[in-house]
């Protein structure tokens, strides 16, 4: 049998769980459910990573001891899944002793093979990152994440030779094109790679600076680098070395991830399997941020989303659904109340809900609630039945791909197809005119799409799916379905099965007004009323032309915006860890291969902003001439990131 190896990061216990950590546990969840469908074994492994600097802090100002600390923040995480619908098959944590084992074991594996070594090191150190930065990743002198000064440390420590294993992880990226996904992250990952030597990682922290964390097998005052013991729990869950689970399951492990840890799933962990002779994941996915008002989520902004206030307003079938519909893997997407509301009452409301509804009242209006008998069908039959085979077909496809928002958006194709087949053969109709097998036929055809629509959905709501099914008639069984099947199969749906009478699954639900305080549960704040200031006087101050922040930028790609025809979205190279995206209206002027490799002229400390979905973050500069239009550029070859004055 097939196996389907599914994991999200562990999470880290400096906070409580917010949307991201529910919008990942989410997606890993209904991919392994419809893995599961799909006829594959599958593991599905969540859990919390509880060691580091960042923990100790946190339990300080919480008047805790480390381990009173991660046991209390750990079980909140553990506790949320059952209210997300989400069923693991293992939850990890890492101050597991048999992780712990696991961990030690590698260590000194890896130290034995002569991968380990100490050393001294002097380095820009950021306690919230819990990392080195070189002088190129600091961005101004600032942590590129938190945007702190970090404290230059200088001290004794044991390294990981990385760089060994940069030309073969750089091989084994290119032959392996899915090996990280999208591509825009896997072309990151390249340019990383092929911009310089790789570093070697700093793997451990002196007792004398840090306690809490795994203890190094071969020496004893220093503790393991909490990314090192981390990234290490996808193996240990599965009983690495030895376990049946290890070796069943680990050939078909899919990370997933969000983009702000993708270097260390990326760059440390196959580095680190390889050093320790383990084959590398078979793909890592990287998803980006649920933005407030275009803006990254943060406890000091006030605009951290909570799951479970969301969940139970709205219904946990709304929040899933919509996570899942409104992201497309790899980009950032914006997070609002009115948001969920309205997709909720378009897709499940109107079309999904009122569908099932409608067939449900006239199979008790004409067929005393059983399910009726087909008779002969007609061409408007077979034409509703090949867009369902089609629609199927398609989602099946794109929910492997963990294109979820094409994979449903192709499912109501079916669902819209369905009302409006409704509408075209009158039931009314065809009942008043007493021709009943035309009836059956009609009503049968419907009562078998929603049961097919309603085991494709199962793996995005599965709560409400149920429910769904049992209206139906059915006692639903997973383990007993084939979804591989469901686009050619057909007439599984029992005649004289009786079905519930009405179906209120998915009521109307309204826009949430914006209280007196300003605060949604979304954690959006309506901004108040302000003047308008006065347009500037002629003529520009220097110290305000001294605010722009010129730099030379190099190309990395460029691709057409998915909804714009004049946009293009180009990802640039300004010297920082990872390239920036610059939304730019050259569509009309450029094809994207032109400008792969060019040097450009970006301003580079706009606020970002999101322009028809997709986030900007800076402006190509460019000049009109007439009808054409040219690049602003710089002569000689300037490195990335050089600034303009």
């Amino acid at each position: 049998m097939e196996t389907f190896y599914v994991t999200t990061p562990i999470y880290y216990v400096n906070a409580k769980p917010h949307l991201g950590h529910a919008y990942t546990t989410i997606m890993a969840d209904a991919l392994n459910r419809f893995h599961r469908l799909m006829g594959r074994q599958t593991f599905f492994l969540t859990g919390t990573d509880e060691h580091g600097d960042k923990i100790v802090k946190a339990a300080e100002e919480n008047g805790q001891s480390p381990q009173e600390y991660v046991d209390n923040i750990s079980k909140l995480f553990r506790d949320l899944c059952p209210r997300l619908g989400v069923e693991h098959s293992a939850f990890i944590r890492t101050t597991d002793p048999k992780h712990i084992e696991c961990v030690q074991a590698i260590l000194q594996k890896v130290y034995d093979n002569g991968d380990i070594y100490f050393g001294e090191y002097g380095g820009h150190y950021c306690f919230g990152c819990e990392r080195f930065y070189t002088e190129k990743e600091l961005v101004g002198g600032l942590c590129p994440d938190h945007l702190t000064k970090p404290e230059y440390i200088s001290e004794k420590n044991y390294f990981f030779r990385m760089s060994k294993y940069q030309a073969w992880l750089l091989e084994h990226i290119n032959r392996n094109p899915e090996f990280i996904r999208p591509e825009g992250y896997r072309r990151e990952v390249l340019s990383l790679l092929e911009s310089g030597a790789l570093e070697d990682l700093c793997i451990s922290r002196p007792k004398s600076r840090l306690t809490w964390g795994i203890e190094l097998p071969f020496d004893r005052d220093f503790v393991c680098y909490v990314w090192f013991d981390a990234l290490i729990n996808y193996i240990s869950a599965l009983g690495y070395p030895k376990g049946e689970k290890f070796k069943k399951f680990w050939p078909s492990a899919n990370h997933l991830v969000a983009k702000d840890i993708l270097k260390p799933h990326a760059v440390f962990w196959p580095t680190m399997l390889r050093a320790a002779g383990i084959e590398p994941y078979q793909r890592l996915n990287v998803h980006g941020y649920w933005l407030v008002k275009d803006t990254k989520m943060s406890k000091s902004l006030g605009n951290v989303v909570e799951p479970m206030a969301l969940i139970e307003r709205y219904g946990l079938a709304a929040f899933r659904y919509f996570l899942l519909r409104d992201m497309t893997l790899g980009q950032d997407s914006g997070f609002s109340e009115e948001a969920l509301v309205n997709r909720f009452n378009a897709d499940l409301a109107n079309d999904l809900g009122n569908l099932f509804n409608r067939t449900l009242s006239m199979t008790h209006k004409y067929f005393k609630g059983q399910v009726p008998v087909p008779g002969d069908e007609d061409l408007a039959d077979a034409e509703i039945k090949k867009l369902g085979q089609e629609a199927m077909r398609v989602y099946q496809e794109e929910f492997a791909e963990l294109r979820f928002s094409r994979a449903l958006e192709s499912l109501w194709t079916l669902v819209r197809g369905l009302n409006k087949f409704i509408d075209s053969s009158a039931p009314w109709a065809l009942f008043k005119a007493k021709k009943r097998a035309r009836l059956g036929t009609v009503i049968y055809i419907l009562l078998e799409h929603l049961r097919k629509v309603a085991v494709h959905l199962w793996p995005v709501m599965p709560g409400a799916c149920g429910e769904m099914l049992a209206q139906l008639g059915i006692s639903f069984d997973p383990l007993k379905v084939d979804l591989l099947k469901e686009h050619d199969v057909w007439g599984l749906l029992e005649p004289g099965t009786g079905v519930a009478e009405s179906s209120n699954l998915f009521p109307r639900i309204e826009v949430p007004e914006v209280p007196a305080s300003g605060q949604t549960l979304a954690g959006e704040r309506k901004a108040p009323a302000r003047p308008l200031k006065a347009a500037p006087a002629a003529g520009l101050e220097f110290e305000d032309f001294q605010k722009l922040d010129l730099r030379v930028g190099l190309v990395v790609s460029a691709r057409r915006h998915p909804d714009a025809d004049k946009l293009l979205l180009v990802d640039v190279d300004l010297g920082e860890e990872r390239p920036r995206q610059v939304v730019a209206g050259l569509a009309g002027f450029f094809e994207p291969e032109d400008l792969a490799g060019r040097r450009v002229v970006v301003v580079a400390n706009l606020k970002p902003r999101k322009i028809r979905k997709e986030i900007s973050q800076g402006m190509i500069l460019a000049v009109h001439s007439g009808q054409a239009m040219d690049l602003l550029t710089v002569g000689g070859r300037p490195a990335a990131g050089s600034r303009v004055s």
